[in-house]
């Protein structure tokens, strides 16, 4: 109990609307997840009916970055409307080491060679780093620090994952998904008619 005024706990404030460049963030975050989405299904289905098809390995690993790529971007932005900015500044560092590292591939050998535009290596290179770059600048803006530091402690330290299993789950049902509507979704192009094969 206190014995005076003084020794009394302060109120805590309660949190405002979520600023400008919070929900920037969020949206830039969330869009990106369902840009990876996307293209995966576009992507995914060459992939499965290319000729010789691709080994289980290759696609087990395909899947299962595509799937934790779209997990880890929607999460960041749900992180980030809490006020944690660990999440979005890792996953958008780890987008530019791995812009940069097929920036420099590209440059020296064709593994990138068959992109599906006509623009230059370095104008694409440019225009993948335009994402995570934004969301950086968004997460340093001072709003968003100034969010950060308001929210609960909880939430700015990183605590650990208390449900690892549930999250890897997720994230295996999302690549099963990607494989199911690949394999499922039919070619583009139709087979020729019978009669025009055969002659008659």
């Amino acid at each position: 109990m206190a014995t005076s005024v003084l020794d009394a706990p302060l109120p805590v404030p309660a949190r405002r609307w979520w600023p400008a460049p919070v929900l920037a963030l969020a949206a830039v975050s969330g869009l990106e997840a369902l840009a990876l989405l996307a293209g995966g299904l576009t992507g995914l289905d060459g992939l499965f009916t290319a000729a010789p098809g691709p080994s289980v390995p290759v696609v087990v690993t395909v899947l299962g970055g595509l799937a934790g790529w779209v997990v880890l971007c929607a999460g960041s932005g749900m992180a980030a409307l809490e006020g944690g900015r660990r999440l979005v500044n890792g996953l958008a560092c780890a987008e530019i080491a791995a812009v940069a590292v097929l920036f420099v591939l590209g440059l020296g050998t064709p593994v990138v060679a068959d992109l599906p535009t006509t623009l230059p290596l370095p104008a694409v290179a440019l225009l993948a780093l335009a994402v995570p770059v934004g969301k950086l600048l968004l997460a340093s803006a001072p709003a968003t620090l100034a969010w950060a530091e308001a929210a609960p402690p909880r939430v700015r330290t990183a605590a650990p994952a208390r449900h690892p299993r549930v999250r890897l789950a997720t994230v295996a049902l999302i690549g099963v998904a990607l494989g199911a509507l690949a394999v499922t979704t039919p070619v583009g192009g139709e087979l020729p008619p019978v009669s025009s094969v055969s002659g008659h």
